[in-house]
């Protein structure tokens, strides 16, 4: 997969609440992000996830080990501008990033920090804003969207800044069915554009969108692999208080009643095609 985007070295972090009190959240964490791959960071409350995707690109620093982005060191305070540039955030209330009066503005606002020249700066905002499917709202108010609207304005100003790698920190938790939904797919799109996504989230339909998941619990890694192999493991998720796909465990009842069904299944259409599947082998029509 030749070299690895971010990487994280026996990474620990401890948030100190005064001289006498402090709290480890993570302890001793390695892991690699590729360009292009999209990785699922699962855990309960608690378990350090939102904390571990603040370091990926220097929100927080270890205390020890260390994080590379690109190979630059996130503890290396000259390298923090380009390493924001190479991984951007959006986090859980899209009204905690937006700052200005007209959606455009809002987009250019961080273009407009880095110094990009004009047309260059109108060109980005076209991009972003074609990227999220929000150039009809290119003037209006971010405070008349909804959730979802908003959610996708916080990604265009991350867009605009171009960077490699999109972290997504619990940025669907607050929005409706079909605000999820929306965002799921300006994440794929920008995805299969070859740029890389971190998403933190508690949704398992967004997890099964993933090539790879981590899984956290006390501030260490557990567990890691595909969508598919996680997920049958039902059992070792619930004793972590983590769930499964509706879909996943609709098809391991099946299965434990009928052992030529399919027991990897993640996604509700699998679910029909292998009935239709079945039914055709078997001579029985399912429409």
């Amino acid at each position: 997969m030749g070299e690895p985007l971010i990487r994280a070295e026996n990474v620990s972090f401890t948030y100190k609440i005064n001289k006498d009190v402090s709290i480890p959240v993570l302890q001793d964490i390695s892991f690699d992000i590729f360009p292009g791959e999209y990785v699922a960071i699962i855990g309960h409350n608690g378990s350090g996830k939102s904390t571990l995707s603040k370091h990926l690109n220097g929100l927080l620093k270890p205390d020890q080990g260390d994080v590379l982005v690109a190979g630059m060191n996130t503890k290396e305070t000259k390298q923090q501008r380009s390493i924001r540039r190479k991984v951007g955030m959006v986090f859980q209330h899209p009204d905690n990033q937006i700052v200005a009066t007209i959606v455009e503005d809002d987009i250019a606002f961080g273009l407009e920090n880095l110094n990009i020249p004009r047309q260059e700066m109108k060109e980005r905002v076209n991009f972003a804003l074609d990227a999220v499917g929000m150039t009809e709202f290119r003037n209006r108010p971010p405070h008349h969207l909804s959730g979802g609207q908003k959610q996708r304005i916080a990604i265009a100003g991350i867009i605009a800044m171009m960077p490699e790698c999109l972290v997504l920190d619990e940025a669907t938790s607050m929005l409706d069915t079909f605000g999820r939904r929306d965002i799921l797919q300006v994440v794929r799109k920008l995805n299969q554009n070859k740029m890389a996504i971190v998403t933190v989230t508690h949704h398992m339909s967004e997890v099964a969108e993933a090539d790879r998941v981590i899984v956290i619990e006390h501030g260490k890694i557990v567990m890691e692999g595909s969508p598919r192999d996680i997920f049958q493991q039902e059992e070792v998720l619930q004793a972590l208080n983590l769930d499964v796909p509706a879909a996943s465990r609709m098809a391991k009842i099946i299965h434990n009643q009928y052992g030529d069904f399919r027991p990897d299944i993640i996604y509700k259409q699998e679910i029909i095609e292998e009935v239709r599947r079945l039914s055709s082998r078997s001579g029985v029509y399912a429409g």
